[in-house]
């Protein structure tokens, strides 16, 4: 997995869930995708594989939230897609 993200997009599903959540947590999140843009192994973000997939991931935003994403690499780009979900 590469370290700079160079490329990514929102999921529809995401944009929405981002938009329900309260506003302290998108800044959260906010501040999280910048340090995640430049360095998406930075420990803050605990980022780590989803058990059981491939090309699944998912990192803190805070301690109740995270936000899961789907890495992608092919010959010509990177891409990184979202979801924002709550820790039960």
């Amino acid at each position: 997995m590469a370290k700079r993200v160079k490329a990514y997009q929102f999921s529809a599903r995401f944009k929405k869930e981002y938009n329900d959540l309260p506003k302290e947590i998108q800044k959260a999140f906010d501040k999280k995708l910048q340090i995640f843009l430049q360095n998406m192994t930075y420990p803050s973000l605990r980022v780590k594989r989803i058990q059981g997939t491939r090309n699944r991931w998912e990192g803190s935003v805070t301690m109740k939230y995270r936000a899961s994403f789907i890495y992608r690499f092919t010959l010509f780009r990177k891409s990184v897609y979202y979801r924002i979900e709550c820790r039960r």
